[in-house]
């Protein structure tokens, strides 16, 4: 097999995506850990939950819209039950499942720290990008997202983070 080495170009833009999303990364990361003294992807997860019907989801689509392995989702909702702003139920449908429930604690959390994440969003990224530039970036990522996700084949592969099987998972 031979290697499809990048070209100049894509290594300048593969350089050029690792630097910038690290970079946004921590700076969203620092602002939330600053206002509210957690991490984005805790904040991610309030703000799946406030979209939801109800303010509430299986644990599994919990894990999928967050994007990370049912492990990693159960660590942080346990975190996040322990400080009163997310809830664990039975699902009534599937005594082998859980549901994640935001509670007003919880919403509570998220709407005072709403404003300055989307003002750290806003002046790190939107800011400095043409409307033009942002319409292109939606559709770089979703192609990107689709693909990984096996979407562009109609189903997704077992190897998702929110499918992959790890011996500790209990979610």
């Amino acid at each position: 097999m031979t290697t499809r080495w990048l070209t100049p170009e894509e290594q300048r833009a593969w350089r050029a995506y690792i630097a910038g999303s690290l970079l946004l990364e921590d700076a969203i990361d620092r602002q939330l850990q600053q206002d509210t003294g957690m991490p984005h992807l805790y904040y991610s997860i309030l703000a799946n939950l406030s979209e939801a019907p109800e303010h509430s989801l299986r644990m599994t689509d919990l894990a999928e819209r967050s994007k990370i392995t049912r492990s990693r989702l159960t660590y942080a909702v346990t975190r996040l039950e322990k400080d009163g702003l997310v809830r664990r139920e039975g699902c009534p449908s599937d005594k082998r499942g859980s549901i994640a429930a935001l509670t007003d604690e919880g919403m509570a959390v998220l709407e005072r720290a709403a404003p300055c994440h989307v003002a750290t969003v806003r002046a790190s990224l939107f800011d400095r990008l043409s409307p033009e530039q942002v319409r292109q970036l939606e559709e770089i990522f979703s192609s990107v997202a689709d693909a990984l996700q096996g979407e562009e084949a109609g189903s997704a592969p077992d190897d998702v983070p929110w499918r992959r099987r790890s011996p500790k998972s209990c979610s």
